[in-house]
């Protein structure tokens, strides 16, 4: 076992945390009206009483820039995860199919899937996760003699009381990143160096995100708004939901 210096740890973040800002920005950049519009269910924001063309562009951009910003952290962490352990055990992104991590430590092989935090899947998903884990088992087992082989579910923030779940161990928070550190305080320490320029990667983002609401606003009060100004819900449905050939949102001219 090895030592990592904070000051490897805050290079490593601060590098790669402008890759973070970067795919955020641009595909905030990218996205298009159309594309986030079929994604939707227009049923919910009417229930919502969204009426205000601006409150549900804004409603369903934020709900579509949520779901991409945790998935692009997550692949963020599970990057740190990796480098911490690398220089603390050795650990390497595995080969096995749905292991992020494996490494050694106290003559226990660990192979870990690493998630954002505790509530990361359906029952469908954690199934697919363990089957996973007994496949990568049986393949240690065969090349590797004479070693256990622990698979974790290792997730970056949040807590689990219980974390032994029979086929695997579900490490949460200060658990997981003490097992592939040896630091109980490495998970409140790595919180300092995130932070590095996001004020100025924010104020960029939000310029750029007010662009797009104005953007979007408007063409979806082009096509999805009546002559009253109310939103045209059946037009919408149709847009996201007919058996039809799909209507086509027009680019204004200029």
């Amino acid at each position: 076992m090895s030592q990592i210096r904070r000051e490897e740890i805050a290079a490593f973040i601060e590098t790669h945390i402008k890759d973070y800002h970067a795919k955020i920005f641009d595909r905030l950049s990218a996205l298009k009206l159309p594309k986030i519009l079929k994604r939707k269910n227009p049923y919910l924001f009417k229930a919502k009483n969204l009426n205000v063309a601006q409150e549900l562009i804004k409603s369903i951009l934020d709900a579509h820039l949520s779901s991409q910003e945790e998935g692009i952290f997550g692949s963020f962490l599970e990057e740190l995860a990796i480098f911490i352990c690398s220089k603390v055990y050795n650990g390497h992104k595995a080969s096995s199919e749905g292991i992020d991590l494996e490494f050694e430590k106290d003559d226990i092989r660990y192979i870990v899937s690493v998630k954002s935090g505790p509530n990361w899947g359906n029952s469908g998903q954690i199934a697919k996760m363990k089957d996973h884990f007994k496949k990568a088992k049986r393949i240690l087992g065969t090349n590797v003699s004479k070693i256990k082989v622990v698979a974790v579910n290792g997730c970056c923030y949040g807590r689990d009381n219980n974390p032994d779940k029979g086929d695997y161990l579900k490490l949460c928070g200060q658990r997981f990143w003490e097992l592939i550190s040896d630091d109980e305080q490495l998970y409140t320490d790595i919180i300092e160096p995130l932070g590095h320029k996001a004020k100025e990667h924010n104020e960029q983002f939000k310029e750029e995100y007010a662009n797009v609401i104005n953007r979007f606003t408007l063409e979806f009060s082009q096509e999805f708004c009546l002559e009253t100004g109310a939103i045209d819900w059946d037009k919408l449905v149709k847009f996201s939901s007919s058996k039809e050939q799909p209507l086509k949102i027009k680019k204004k001219k200029d």
